[in-house]
This record gives C-alpha cells, sequence and structure tokens, in this order.
C-alpha cells in the first residue's frame, strides 16, 4: 500500500474519531472518555502530517507546537473553575485567528499569480505566460479571513469581559447598529474588490474591518448572554477552519471545522431556546444594560425578606424528604462544588433524597455547573436537567438556591413587561420551602429583582457560599 493511501487512511479514522468524540461529548457521563477519543484522533492526524513526503520547515512547526504546548499545559492545569469560561473564550479566539493567518499566508502565495475569472478551475489557464487563479480559490480565503479574524477579536473582548478588565454588562452607544451596518456593507464592498483587483491593499483593509467588526459585535452583549456568545463564536471557529481546509487542501481540516461548525451551530439554538429568546434579540438586544432592582432588603412595594440562620435551616433539611440543589455561578465564584457535594451526602446519609437541578445557562458557559459538580464527583445520575428536575419541585420539601438567581426567577412566567418573561426556568417556587444562598440583595445579569426572594415561602442565608455551605453541613450533622 503507498504511503500516501496509508497517510489518507490515517486523516479518515482521525475523522471519525471526531465524530464519536461529539457524541461522547453530549452526555456528562461520557464526556471523559469523547474527550480522550478526541485526543487520540489529533494526535493520529498531527503524526501523519509529519510522515507527509517533502515536508518543509520542520524546525518551524516544532518549535510552534513546543511554545503552545508550554502555554496550554500549565494555563489549562492551574486555571481556577471560575476561569473555565474565559479560557475556553480566549482558547477559541486562537483557533480564529489561527485560521486566518492560514487563510492570510495561502493568499501570500497566491499574489504571485494574476487571477482571472474562470471560477470552476482551481489554477486557470495561463495568460500571457503567467498563471492565473480561479475566483473561488480567492473567496475561500475570504471567508477565512473574515470568519476567522471575527471570531478572534470577538473572542478577546469576551474574554476582557468575563476576566473583569472591562464591564460585563452591555457596551452601547449612539446608532450604534447603523454604525456595524455600515460597517458590514464595508466589509462585504472590500471584499468584493479585493475578489475583482486581487490587491494586498485591499486584503489589509479587510483585516483591518473584519477586527473592528469582531469587537463591534461582542460589545453590546452582555454577561447574561455570554453562553450562548461563546457557543456561537466556536461556531465562528470551526468555519474558518473548514474554509482554511479547503483553502490548502486539508479534507480534515474541512471535516474537523465543519463538525464545530454544526455543533455550535446546533448549540447556540438550543442555548436561545433555553433562554426563551431569539438569536437577534441575544445579540442585538444589548441584555441587562438596564439595571432597575434597588439591591435592598425591601421590594419597591414594601415587602421584605426573611433571612434565617445556618441552624434553623440545617433542621429543616435534615428532617426533608427531597431536597432540590439548584446550583448557580456563585457556586463557582465561591468554589464551593466539594462542599456542596459533602452536603448532599450528608443529607443522604439520613435518608434524604437530593438531586441537583440543572439550567441549561447556569454559569457562563454551557454546560458550566454539569463541569463544575463533575469536578467534585457528584455522581451523573444526580444531576438532572431542567425539564427533567421541574415535575419534581412539586413534590419537593426544600429548594436550595445557591448562587442562581435569574434562572429561578417567576417573573418569567408571570411578569410580561419583564426582560426575562418567556425564558424556561427552574420552578423552585413550586417547592414546599425555598432556601436562598446569596452573598448578598445584588440582582443577577438581568439586572432586576427577584420576586422569589419576597415570597413568604424563601428564606435567605447570607454570606458565602462556601462558608454558608459549611456551617450547613455542620447544622444538619448537628440536627
Amino acid at each position: 500500500m503507498r504511503r500516501g493511501t496509508v497517510l489518507d487512511l490515517c486523516y479518515l479514522v482521525a475523522a471519525i474519531t471526531f465524530i464519536i468524540a461529539l457524541m461522547g461529548l453530549s452526555s456528562p457521563r461520557h464526556a471523559r472518555r469523547g474527550n480522550l477519543v478526541a485526543v487520540g484522533g489529533m494526535t493520529l492526524a498531527i503524526g501523519a502530517t509529519f510522515a507527509q513526503p517533502h515536508l518543509q520547515h520542520l524546525g518551524w512547526m516544532i518549535g510552534a507546537m513546543v511554545l503552545g504546548a508550554a502555554v496550554a499545559v500549565p494555563t489549562s492545569r492551574f486555571v481556577k473553575m471560575t476561569a473555565i469560561p474565559q479560557l475556553v473564550a480566549i482558547f477559541n479566539g486562537v483557533g480564529g485567528g489561527a485560521a486566518a493567518l492560514v487563510s492570510v499566508t495561502e493568499y501570500l502565495a497566491l499574489t504571485s499569480m494574476t487571477r482571472a475569472p474562470c471560477p470552476f478551475q482551481i489554477v486557470c489557464p495561463p495568460v500571457g505566460g503567467v498563471k492565473t487563479v480561479a475566483v473561488y480559490k480567492i473567496l475561500e480565503v475570504v471567508l477565512g479571513v473574515i470568519i476567522g479574524t471575527v471570531s478572534f477579536s470577538g473572542s478577546a473582548i469576551a474574554f476582557a469581559k468575563l476576566q473583569e478588565l472591562m464591564t460585563g454588562r452591555p457596551v452601547t452607544y449612539p446608532a450604534q447598529q447603523v454604525l456595524n451596518a455600515i460597517l458590514g456593507v464595508g466589509i462585504v464592498v472590500v471584499a468584493i474588490l479585493l475578489l475583482s483587483t486581487g490587491s494586498l491593499v485591499w486584503l489589509w483593509i479587510l483585516l483591518g474591518l473584519a477586527l473592528v467588526l469582531g469587537v463591534a459585535f461582542v460589545l453590546p452583549i452582555g454577561g447574561a448572554d455570554v453562553p450562548v456568545l461563546i457557543s456561537l463564536l466556536n461556531s465562528f471557529t470551526g468555519i474558518a477552519v473548514a474554509a482554511s481546509g479547503f483553502t490548502i487542501g486539508s479534507n480534515l481540516l474541512i471535516v474537523a471545522g465543519t463538525l464545530v461548525g454544526a455543533s455550535g451551530i446546533l448549540l447556540t439554538r438550543m442555548m436561545s431556546a433555553a433562554m426563551g429568546r431569539s438569536l437577534p434579540n441575544i445579540l442585538f438586544s444589548a441584555f441587562g444594560s438596564v439595571v432597575t432592582a434597588s439591591g435592598s432588603t425591601e421590594s419597591a412595594d414594601g415587602r421584605s425578606v426573611r433571612s434565617g440562620t445556618a441552624e434553623d435551616i440545617g433542621v429543616l433539611l435534615a428532617y426533608s424528604r427531597k431536597v432540590v440543589i439548584i446550583p448557580g455561578y456563585g457556586l463557582a465564584v465561591a468554589q464551593a462544588q466539594h462542599v456542596v457535594r459533602e452536603l448532599a451526602d450528608t443529607l443522604k446519609a439520613r435518608g434524604v433524597e437530593v438531586f441537583f437541578a440543572i439550567h441549561p445557562v447556569a454559569g457562563r458557559m454551557p454546560g458550566h455547573m454539569n463541569v463544575l459538580l463533575a469536578e467534585a464527583n457528584v455522581p451523573y445520575d444526580e444531576l438532572k436537567e431542567m425539564d427533567e428536575a421541574n415535575p419534581e419541585l412539586t413534590t419537593a420539601d426544600v429548594a436550595l438556591v445557591v448562587g442562581a438567581n435569574d434562572t429561578v426567577n417567576p417573573a418569567a412566567r408571570s411578569s410580561p413587561g419583564s426582560p426575562i418573561y418567556g425564558m424556561p426556568i427552574i420552578n423552585a417556587d413550586e417547592a414546599a420551602n425555598v432556601v436562598f444562598l446569596k452573598r448578598s440583595m445584588r440582582p443577577g445579569f438581568a439586572g432586576i429583582d427577584n420576586d422569589l426572594l419576597y415570597n413568604d415561602k424563601t428564606v435567605l442565608l447570607f454570606g458565602d457560599a462556601k462558608d454558608t455551605l459549611t456551617a450547613l453541613v455542620a447544622a444538619v450533622k448537628a440536627a
């Protein structure tokens, strides 16, 4: 069997492993195995690439890989759980930037040829003794540059928002949508000029406009919508990788990029549905820019919250039949996943039925709560998605809300004027008792009051989630 055939088979096997890996990632139980399968497939693909005949710049390739590993390995190992979303954002941006650079490099290689209008051939017949390049080859480069660069700069702004290097609230300015539309039209015009002239000047202008578009695209998106944003930018990177695969003639990049792009789009649609909003509304409404919550323990109509002690709540939990724990971003901030698992184990030892209700957009990235609790070795069968958990809440004695806010706010069901109206929520208010663990009365990302806090059946326990959960563990043991 010829070397070329063997290498093609290696790439085929690698592509199949990527599909299998995605199947594994669809479930927390099989996610680790899916990741390992993907690692194996990528290792095989890299090995096949190095086995290619007439490989050039081998030293540069190895040096780049060593440098990348030197940055990525320690970063991934020592990053805090609360910083995983921004890590995903910046790694995704690097992928988009790499795809754009591949397209730029390929275009520079093509500038020695004069383009002629023959869009159905890779290399057109010579004109005046000079090779010519088909229109669609340059179009592949254009798409890779635009999409990859938008993903790069957009992910950089998402990272800055999540890392609190800038405000997490939407950043808006007068005539923002009009200016963004003008910017989009400008990119289309420059892309057409690049296709028609092949001038390098238009390529650099296109690159600059795409960088600006990525920033302008992400600025008006607030913290509550970041999970959807991360998913969408991930899809952009996949599409850019597929475009670069077409550019350099790599079937493996085409398959891998298409898988990432398609799965990212599907996840984006699922996340939008989980928020009860359309994708255009998420991207262009500047959701969360207006804060109406007062942050006070008393509502505008004179209602006040009821706070309790760890000892009293510990007794309530200890003598319950069923407790549903509803985690949110506050759990990640406090790094309290191990303590909440200890609380669940302590309750189960007393015969209490316990499970975790997971909202699709809880946290700052898709699956954030699943990953957080898996790190604490919470059994997978105790993690129930929103649709599975909601019917159980009507028979629950206690709904224990840890760091969540907007995802349990009844205003999503009962207040048509609310910005979160129509968003599916976890029905914590249907439990017999609601216990809210909150650091303060500060509102969630939506910037609105949560009526559940003022409900007669709700008790608040103020403080850092890790400290209050530790106190609850002690109180349950002592009950």
